[in-house]
């Protein structure tokens, strides 16, 4: 029996009868498409503002966001040259009257739970950063608003803050906190001759008194509850 010509067999997409033919050139132009747009939309999310990313910058994060969000720029600037510490301090009132605690640095105790962990959480590393570079965007060098989402990022900066003061018995009642960064440049390398000053540089901000809003859902519940009863007692 004489055995069948190679060549007179079709290989891949040719040996495919025509309508598969045209539905497999279909779906990998598709695909190439797909990951020029990919390529495309990576590339002007992580390049410096142009007139394209200008106009199109809600699509481009439409597409982007959340799941292909990146964490690095094409001709990145300078890397960060200082280091920012948030901290917080308390007014407790207790039995033995009111005192104010001592500052605590939240961003030292974010670095302790990161250093070491080779899985560390994103709130770790990301929600009080964030939230104070949230609020410093949104005000001015007077901590004044300067847009519509002033008032959102001081709420969820004094939330961050008393969710942590919440971890700890004070032997009171916090009634108000104050927030505070230290920025402070970071030493140049032993090599280098460059004089910088690392004395730190602090932004204060004003006192705020404590709402039920600012609290933790359970404390929160707590605080409505006996403000409910104050008011049905009058």
């Amino acid at each position: 029996m004489p055995l069948p010509d190679p060549s007179a067999t079709g290989r891949g997409i040719a040996g495919l009868s025509f309508p598969y033919q045209v539905v497999a050139a279909l779906a990998l132009s598709l695909i190439g498409l797909l990951a020029c747009t990919q390529v495309a939309m990576v590339f002007l999310h992580v390049a410096p503002s142009n007139t394209l990313s200008k106009q199109h910058g809600k699509t481009i994060d439409r597409w982007i966001y959340p799941e292909f969000e990146q964490n690095w720029k094409l001709f990145a600037p300078n890397p960060l040259q200082q280091n920012v510490a948030v901290h917080v301090r308390a007014d407790v009132v207790g039995a033995d009257g009111r005192r104010t605690t001592r500052w605590m640095n939240l961003t030292h105790e974010d670095g302790e739970q990161i250093r070491g962990n080779l899985f560390p959480s994103h709130v770790d590393q990301n929600e009080l950063r964030r939230g104070w570079d949230f609020y410093v965007n949104s005000h001015d060098s007077e901590n004044r608003p300067n847009g519509l989402r002033g008032d959102l990022s001081e709420r969820y900066v004094r939330r961050i803050a008393m969710l942590r003061l919440s971890e700890r018995d004070y032997g009171g009642t916090i009634e108000r906190i104050q927030l505070r960064s230290a920025t402070s440049s970071i030493a140049p390398p032993p090599w280098s001759d460059e004089k910088i000053s690392t004395r730190p540089v602090y932004r204060v901000l004003p006192w705020w008194t404590v709402t039920p809003d600012d609290l933790p859902e359970r404390d929160a519940d707590r605080g409505r509850d006996a403000a409910h009863g104050v008011e049905e007692s009058q």
